[in-house]
């Protein structure tokens, strides 16, 4: 197998981790109590205590987007419900590169919290946030010019685009905040932090649900109230995590004052990042246009899709957290030099992913009925949802399988390898589908198809791709 030659964090400044103390086990101050030590003692009850609080982050996050669709479903009617849902796909092609910033910047701070080198982690604090907020306010931009010809690209049926139109203007507002939220919790998940993103995601999701409430039942905005409340609570969400980090005496304390971009620092996470974000977003345009295939099928279906799809985010969520444990898990042993714990990490969420993926896609889909219910009221829209999930819930272990594999390499330093695996394993196959089988058999149940099996193939070549990885660092250390 010819080398990938891929970033890599340099490691002649690694020796100063005796030079850091606190950054080495001693005393880290107040935020002590919320970090945990990766990189020594046995890794299972710590990947649950680090993964429970993370999960529990992204189930919250999820019931108050259902929330947002339940609303929209229940008091604004069909197209309000199928105008929120079809965004979903397009708004995550448009954020997904700027997300996959906080990924380079979570793998950066782990690899330096590991390595104990202080200065580098400080500087790379400070430049995360700062890219946040630049990257924010480009987004809300680019949402607003692309919202309306990309939409009519996708097909959108007439009675739903400018709800769809006007759902994403108004979320694509709130875009500094999102950003400012994922990559201040990057760097929290990156030393072990999984508690407070939760505290702090509980209380703006409590808003979100009481101003959904507010705004579409009591000031009948529709849609625009729903993206409105969406907008409010990102902004809660963001103020609290980065006041978490100023007010901190930790070593990845954010000074204000020092908010700046560091150019080397932003390479670095733009070498991890970019790939991991290119990676989401060629899922996105896979994603895209399968929901514009759904979208031929009528407004009737895509509200199907759309409350099917967002009861299954609760089981990917619950794997991804495991994903995400992984780079966090991976990073910092990475960084102390402890390698043999990495194929431990890798063995111990791979198991776990298969566990939840199976416990939680089984019960999804054996409850479907009387939770799509929640959605709509609609026995047809009932029935499209079902028969999404019949399809996506019962395999889905096999994308937490592959995401744990995605997180274990990224966390290494590899980040082009997935996303090249990722660009033929799923959206380059799902495209092919698209174009080939689905126009052969143009139903449903062809289209879903065909997310297990890129799942299946794009998770076997990446570890073989970690198989590969893990050989040489083995060979090379022995």
């Amino acid at each position: 197998m010819k080398e990938i030659k891929e970033y890599q964090l340099n490691s002649e400044s690694i020796e100063e981790k005796n030079k850091e103390p606190e950054m080495a086990g001693q005393k880290r101050g107040r935020a002590g109590k919320y970090e945990i030590d990766m990189c020594s003692g046995p890794l299972l009850g710590k990947i649950l205590i680090f993964y429970i609080p993370l999960m529990l982050s992204g189930v919250l996050q999820l019931l108050f987007n259902a929330a947002d669709i339940a609303v929209a479903g229940r008091f604004a009617g069909k197209q309000a419900l199928a105008a929120v849902g079809s965004t979903s796909s397009l708004t995550n092609l448009i954020v997904n590169l700027f997300i996959g910033l906080s990924v380079g910047a979570n793998v950066l701070v782990a690899r330096y919290y590991g390595a104990g080198q202080k200065e580098e982690l400080k500087s790379t604090v400070q430049t995360a946030v700062a890219t946040s907020v630049v990257g924010g306010i480009i987004l809300i931009f680019v949402g607003f010019l692309v919202s309306k010809p990309a939409l009519t690209l996708m097909e959108t049926p007439d009675d739903v685009i400018n709800h769809s139109v006007l759902y994403m203007r108004i979320y694509f507002g709130g875009m500094p905040f999102m950003m400012a939220y994922n990559f201040g919790s990057a760097v929290l998940r990156a030393v072990g932090d999984t508690k407070r993103p939760l505290y702090f995601l509980l209380i703006a999701g409590v808003v979100n649900v009481l101003l959904n409430l507010l705004f579409v039942i009591v000031f009948h905005m529709g849609v625009a109230g729903v993206a409105a409340a969406t907008v409010v609570s990102q902004a809660i969400s963001a103020v609290l995590v980065l006041r978490c980090l100023i007010k901190t005496d930790a070593v990845y304390r954010l000074v204000l004052k020092g908010i700046k971009i560091v150019p080397d620092k932003l390479v670095r996470m733009v070498r991890i990042g970019v790939p991991a974000g290119l990676q989401g977003a060629l899922f996105s345009i896979s994603n895209v246009l399968i929901q514009s295939s759904v979208n031929s099928f009528g407004s009737i279906a895509m509200a199907g899709n759309t409350a099917g799809s967002n009861l299954e985010g609760f089981v990917y969520t619950s794997m991804n957290a495991l994903h995400q444990s992984a780079i966090s898990f991976t990073g910092q042993n990475y960084g102390a030099r402890q390698y043999k714990r990495v194929g431990r990490v890798m063995l111990i969420c791979q198991v776990l992913v298969v566990a939840v993926g199976l416990l939680l896609g089984n019960a999804a889909y054996l409850f479907s009925g009387t939770f799509l219910k929640l959605y709509s009221p609609d026995q047809e829209v009932i029935g499209y949802g079902i028969l999404r999930m019949r399809y996506i819930c019962l395999t889905y272990f096999l994308c937490g399988m592959m995401d744990v594999a995605v997180g274990v390499l990224r966390g290494m330093g590899y980040a082009v390898m997935p996303m090249l695996v990722s660009l033929t394993g799923a959206c380059l196959f799902r495209v092919v589908w698209i174009y080939t089988v689905f126009q052969k058999y143009p139903f449903l149940e062809c289209l879903y198809i065909s997310y297990p099996i890129s799942w299946a193939l794009t998770f076997l070549v990446h570890m073989l791709c970690f198989a590969v990885v893990y050989w040489r660092l083995q060979a090379k250390n022995s």
